[in-house]
């Protein structure tokens, strides 16, 4: 383990596995991400056997992820089974309105109640923490919908706190930048297709392997390629060899315009097209 917890995160951490403990077994719908490897982390010290991780593969997921969640399972020690999920099957989804990640929630947790019998667990828990609260959220409206609890809030776990307790516990996700799904490059009212999602994950594929780490290349038309990176590393992004590997590439993957965001990068960047978000629901 990475270091002492505070005397006030370590009683986090006892509440924790206290609040799974109470749920006497568990599925964790588990992305790989800091959040829920922190949950899935807890479950397996807290319920042993009687806990699983469930990660949901489509073409929404971007390159690399799964094996990463696959490996950090595995070093976690939990019962680990991968699903496919059929999101792009649904018309509400493919539309692509503010509510997108509901209909992508909903699929989800769905088929994981499917499962819980031959799981031989009973309580679905997902990674959202006491910072998703204040957030644009509308798969917390299906995970309300469909029961699944929230350990992180119910133990009073921030973002902060679930980063410090993935370094405590050695997962080596603990300072990974938040992978939204690729969904959530394209801007509302575009239609999300397979196709659009892979160009994105090439796109994004093509910064990384160029060692940028916190990126986003947004599709806010069709043929446009918005490349967000956090402002400190604009810099070498439009350094002239970086950039011409960049244009040259992302325009082999079938963009026509390559642009980069002044702003740099910010998570949900594409919610200052929705307007009152906030006043949205599912279906409207």
């Amino acid at each position: 383990m990475a270091g002492e917890l505070s005397a006030e995160l370590a009683a986090k951490k006892s509440k924790l596995l206290d609040v799974l403990r109470s749920y006497g077994s568990v599925a964790v719908a588990y992305s790989g991400g800091v959040d829920s490897a922190v949950v899935a982390k807890a479950a397996q010290v807290a319920l042993g056997t009687r806990a699983v991780a469930v990660t949901a593969v489509s073409p929404s997921l971007a390159s690399g992820e799964l094996q990463e969640a696959q490996r950090v399972a595995e070093l976690i020690g939990i019962r680990h089974i991968v699903i496919r999920t059929d999101e792009f099957d649904r018309d509400d989804y493919r539309r692509n309105a503010p509510d997108r990640c509901y209909y992508c929630k909903t699929e989800l947790y769905s088929r994981m109640e499917r499962m819980l019998p031959e799981l031989g667990v009973e309580v679905i828990a997902n990674g959202a923490n006491l910072d998703d609260r204040g957030d644009w959220r509308p798969g917390m409206i299906a995970a309300g919908e469909h029961r699944v609890r929230s350990p992180l809030i119910e133990a009073g776990l921030s973002k902060a706190d679930v980063r410090a307790l993935a370094r405590h516990w050695g997962l080596p996700v603990w300072d990974k930048p938040a992978m939204p799904c690729l969904a959530s490059r394209i801007a509302y009212g575009l239609e999300v297709t397979p196709e659009r999602v892979r160009k994105v994950d090439r796109a994004e594929q093509v910064l990384r392997q160029l060692g940028f780490r916190q990126l986003r290349v947004r599709l806010p038309q069709p043929d446009v390629a918005r490349i967000e990176v956090p402002l400190e590393d604009l810099p070498r992004l439009v350094e002239p060899a970086v950039r011409d590997i960049v244009v040259r590439e992302l325009k082999a993957i079938g963009f026509k315009f390559v642009t980069v965001d002044l702003e740099g990068f910010r998570s949900g960047s594409l919610n200052v097209l929705v307007g009152k978000i906030g006043s949205i629901r599912p279906g409207t």
